[in-house]
């Protein structure tokens, strides 16, 4: 195998439930005063980081692979249930730090979103449910979105090389929001 490193294969166990990963290599956390500047009200972000003690909004749990081509990164993402204002609880999202890769998504429990978007302003936006998969083609930004009661748990899967880059993100932002009012999910 010319240009791929020999690699031992391996098991992990998942509890699909709880979305838990039995020994994650890596673990990001992302609390509420780090997702500022992603929130359309900005001012009930900072009340919630006032008065609730910055609560963590996500996490995603991996293991780590080799950033090479051949090799695929997976983990999971749990992403809490609540609101900023009336906005709904989201991850940052993202673009690949190569472009031209794609993710999977596999929703294992929880409602929610996946927002989707592309430099030349196409947008989609796909629903989750436990058991329903969205493939996000290469190109294309993701974050997603939890309009459900409880946590919203996700399984990825994408090539190892992929990378990602966050930095776009904060500059452009996503073109949709998804909001609750009267106990409905609003997209605008």
């Amino acid at each position: 195998m010319k240009g791929i490193n020999y690699f031992q294969p391996f098991s992990v166990d998942i509890n699909l439930m709880k979305g838990i990963m039995d020994a994650p290599d890596n673990r990001v956390v992302r609390t509420a005063s780090s997702m500022r500047g992603h929130y359309a009200d900005e001012s009930a972000l900072e009340k919630i980081i006032r008065e609730q003690g910055d609560p963590i909004h996500y996490e995603v749990f991996e293991k780590i692979m080799p950033q090479e081509y051949g090799h695929l990164c997976f983990g999971i993402s749990r992403l809490q249930p609540g609101l900023v204002g009336e906005e709904c609880f989201m991850t940052k999202g993202h673009y690949h730090s190569i472009l031209e890769t794609a993710e999977i998504y596999l929703c294992l429990g929880g409602e929610g979103y996946l927002v989707m978007k592309t430099q030349n302003g196409d947008c989609a936006v796909e629903y989750m449910k436990s058991g329903r998969l969205v493939y996000v083609p290469p190109c294309w930004a993701h974050r997603s979105v939890n309009t459900g009661e409880e946590e919203l748990i996700l399984l990825f899967i994408y090539p190892a090389e992929a990378g990602h880059n966050y930095g776009d993100i904060e500059k452009e932002g996503f073109p949709k929001r998804i909001f609750k009012r009267a106990g409905k999910v609003v997209i605008e």
